[in-house]
């Protein structure tokens, strides 16, 4: 089974074709739409069960390409400061926004 070694968003993914990923959101001005290719051109290591590749640190001349699926949200991660004896108490939450892609070609 064929697969590659991908870094986005300060992450690495391994990736093989037909994977669906989700990742962290590409770019804060572009917007995507469901079917767009994207191209990733940091791979840092592919392998074919009979040759690997290693980058130092990306491999030059490599891609993977992948199709658009959609935008969303992950589920809320709740924080919480407490101070005990000192009446200080203080909730958050945020939800991260990824990218869902699907792997067509390495």
């Amino acid at each position: 089974m064929k697969f590659a070694v991908i870094e986005t968003g300060a992450k690495q993914y391994k990736v093989s074709e037909g994977d669906t990923i989700k990742i962290e959101k590409l770019s804060k001005t572009e917007e995507y739409k469901e079917g767009d290719k994207i191209t990733f051109d940091k791979v840092l290591l592919i392998d074919d069960e009979k040759d690997t590749k290693i980058g130092e640190p990306y491999l030059k001349d490599s891609k993977v390409e992948a199709e658009f699926i959609k935008q969303d949200r992950n589920k809320k991660i709740r924080m919480m400061k407490f101070k005990s004896k000192s009446n200080y108490l203080k909730r958050m939450g945020h939800r991260q926004t990824y990218h869902q892609v699907k792997i067509t070609k390495i």
